[in-house]
């Protein structure tokens, strides 16, 4: 009985949809990498062993590898969509620019990423590699920029839409409450950007940022992507 209950419960048949999906997959290993990227920075500050240390720069270090090769190829997938979003119609321009903006930094992002790769893996070295990862971080950079104002400009069109809908001769409880919903998976965009944003600022040292506060914002990142792909398979 107890070997049923677990073979057919409902979560157990989620989870299974949950890790078949690569971006389900890539937000488990992100999330645990920057967990380790800043535990490493805390244990480092707190006096540990090196040994100690060392144990979760490698766990960041290999996950890092492990995903950039999970990523190679992907850029397709954002060059294709900057592409549907020039061609939608019916949709706000600003709306429509941003995305392709949007979709275009990440799509340069993921390009020079997989440039790296046989560097990052050790399998060829060659000095072209940092120039590559540094313009993968600025296109990177681009693209959470193009999304940031995004996603505030859509929040802008939310409250005047939910403030029509309230003074409504009369007013539609569905509708406000749908309104709401896409609210708040606005503002879980948003806040997964701006912490997203730390990132490549770091990296490309416009923002003095230590390992610590950059583990934070992965890890924060990272759940909020994790609960949507998550959500997404249910």
């Amino acid at each position: 009985m107890a070997v049923d209950a677990f073979t057919y419960h409902p979560t157990v048949a989620h989870y299974l949809r949950f890790v078949a999906t690569t971006i389900g997959r890539d937000k488990c290993l992100r999330l645990i990498q920057y967990f380790a990227r800043f535990l490493s920075f805390y244990l480092y500050r707190k006096g540990h062993t090196s040994e100690t240390v060392r144990i979760f720069n490698t766990i960041k270090a290999q996950l890092g590898l492990t995903r950039k090769i999970m990523r190679v190829g992907k850029n397709v997938e954002h060059f294709k969509a900057a592409g549907e979003a020039v061609d939608k119609r019916g949709v706000d321009p600003i709306t429509r620019y941003l995305s392709v903006g949007r979709q275009l930094g990440y799509g340069g992002y993921l390009t020079f990423d997989a440039l790296t790769v046989l560097d990052a893996a050790g399998i060829y070295k060659y000095a072209a590699a940092k120039k590559f990862q540094r313009w993968a971080y600025k296109f990177w950079l681009a693209g959470i920029v193009f999304s940031i104002v995004s996603g505030i400009y859509s929040l802008n069109k939310m409250k005047e839409k939910t403030r029509r809908a309230e003074k409504a001769v009369v007013p539609s409880g569905t509708e406000v409450m749908k309104l709401e919903k896409e609210k708040k998976v606005l503002n879980l965009q948003l806040l997964s950007d701006i912490a997203d944003f730390c990132i490549p600022s770091s990296a490309l040292g416009y923002l003095n940022l230590d390992d610590g506060f950059v583990g934070l914002a992965g890890m924060v990142s990272s759940y909020i992507g994790l609960q949507g792909a998550w959500n997404k398979t249910a």
